[in-house]
């Protein structure tokens, strides 16, 4: 019993350190490993930028003389300033997070370097973090808890995620985060449990302004579900403390009411676009970059994407569907990407698939997992607050625009539900069956379970020109674009 206890005590720290050394692994073996997405060079173009002391812009005269030669710039709306134009497409916590990392151990060539592996860090902090959620979801299964935490620790795609330069790196931290101080709220109601769930949420939203529907979710759960009004006004007073100043700022920059950033024209103009498919396409993607004046691309792209619509109405169902199916789908862009752009160099194809394997069927063994765990899970005020995170953070993206990367954000809370899954037997299943409820929630989940496997079947077929160029002798430098 003694030993048990031990044990329990020193699991966190435990699996943080597999999980951290699981992260460097990887980090180390790239030392000298640059960026490869423009996302990433404008995050770190933001974060020299603010610590250098030039505020938050982009763009500045090295860097513009850069893109210049990719991009043909719309000079005509915006008086260029050398140090670099102010700018609000991007939310600023994580710039913000690189620019500290930068002022700490300088902006140097080794910048990406610290920063990968500060971000390991970070990243190892998941399988602690979900091993604390699941035991306040699972208070009497703590064998399944640690499950979780290990398909945590070892997921391939979080392992290799601090390479790079993303704001998930800081968001996956911050939604466990904000999760776990929920669920302790819930449990003790003590207010200052409530006031760290508002600030972990605002810095949240200050990351990716998205979780502010799960943010307006998480105030309907306190008042209505938790009858605890006085703390559901402190969580909203909370998040909007730390979330208003920056729309202020914006609203200052623009001239009109903006929020904490301003990219949803240009996502609605990609993600509705006539051409598109729901997903994020490169040369599309390109059409509103030229514009320097944030308001104005925000603008167009809104006004494009509305036109978009209303000249093709019966469209609309079609590209939710597709949205659907791409934020759900297998994890390969990324890996088809940096492979297909020859970062890594030529790798056989027997070990070729064999990689792609270890990246692609964790996802369908922990998402398949978890649609039976949730089929098992007796809901309760407490883990409903799992079921507001996945749809206040779903319904966005299938409204604007997904990608499969999207999912990895709900990885750690479907880890949960999928070691239920995995560990309760075929004699819990059995027993769930027989009641009346159980037996709906279970037909349920084996619907999404054969919607995803189709969803997977038909990716697989769709790009199979792409992939059968990929595994060939040549795939290494068929540069894909992303």
């Amino acid at each position: 019993m003694l030993k048990s206890l031990r044990s329990e005590k020193y699991f966190p720290a435990r699996i943080f350190f597999i999980a951290l050394i699981a992260r460097l692994i990887p980090v180390l073996l790239t030392s000298n490993l640059g960026i490869g997405l423009d996302d990433m060079f404008q995050y770190d173009m933001l974060a020299r930028s603010i610590e250098s002391g030039n505020g938050y812009r982009w763009y500045a005269q090295e860097d513009f003389y850069l893109a210049q030669q990719y991009i043909n710039f719309d000079m005509s709306m915006v008086e260029y300033d050398p140090r670099g134009i102010l700018t609000s497409f991007r939310p600023p916590l994580y710039p913000a997070f690189l620019a500290l990392v930068y002022f700490i151990f300088g902006a140097g060539v080794k910048r990406f370097f610290i920063a990968r592996i500060i971000q390991a860090i970070m990243g190892a902090l998941l399988a602690p973090l979900t091993y604390q959620i699941a035991k306040l979801i699972l208070p009497t299964k703590l064998n399944l808890s640690k499950l979780a935490a290990w398909m945590i620790a070892f997921y391939p795609m979080l392992i290799i995620y601090p390479l790079s330069l993303a704001t998930e790196n800081l968001f996956f931290l911050l939604i466990c985060g904000s999760v776990l101080s929920l669920l302790a709220a819930e449990k003790e109601r003590k207010w200052y449990w409530f006031a760290l769930a508002g600030i972990l949420i605002g810095l949240t939203s200050l990351t990716r302004s998205v979780a502010l529907l799960f943010a307006g979710l998480v105030v309907c759960w306190v008042w209505f579900i938790l009858k605890e009004r006085k703390y559901a006004i402190v969580v909203f007073l909370l998040v909007g403390l730390i979330t208003f100043p920056w729309m202020l700022r914006n609203t200052y920059l623009h001239h009109k009411l903006t929020g904490i950033e301003s990219a949803l024209g240009y996502d609605l103009y990609v993600g509705y676009h006539p051409q598109g498919i729901g997903t994020f396409q490169y040369g599309i993607s390109l059409d509103l970059i030229p514009y320097l004046d944030d308001g104005l691309r925000d603008e167009i792209g809104q006004n494009q994407a509305i036109e978009f619509i209303k000249n093709n109405p019966a469209r609309l169902p079609y590209l939710v569907v597709r949205k659907l199916g791409y934020f759900w789908g297998l994890e390969r862009r990324a890996l088809t990407y940096f492979y297909s752009n020859n970062f890594f160099g030529y790798i056989p194809k027997t070990l070729l698939i064999f990689i792609s394997s270890i990246f692609l069927i964790p996802f369908v063994i922990v998402s398949l997992a978890a649609s039976i765990g949730f089929a098992l899970t007796k809901w309760n005020r407490s883990n409903t607050i799992i079921v507001l995170l996945i749809i206040g953070y779903l319904l966005p993206h299938i409204l604007i625009l997904a990608e499969d990367r999207f999912h990895l954000t709900l990885i750690p809370f479907l880890a949960i539900f999928a070691a239920q899954g995995l560990g309760s037997g075929w004699h819990l299943i059995k027993s769930r069956w027989e009641t009346g409820n159980g037996k709906t929630a279970l037909i349920f989940a084996f619907i999404a379970s054969g919607l995803m496997i189709t969803n997977w079947i038909l990716e697989i077929y769709r790009d199979r020109q792409m992939l059968t160029l990929l595994f060939s002798l040549s795939g290494n430098t068929s540069y894909f674009p992303y």
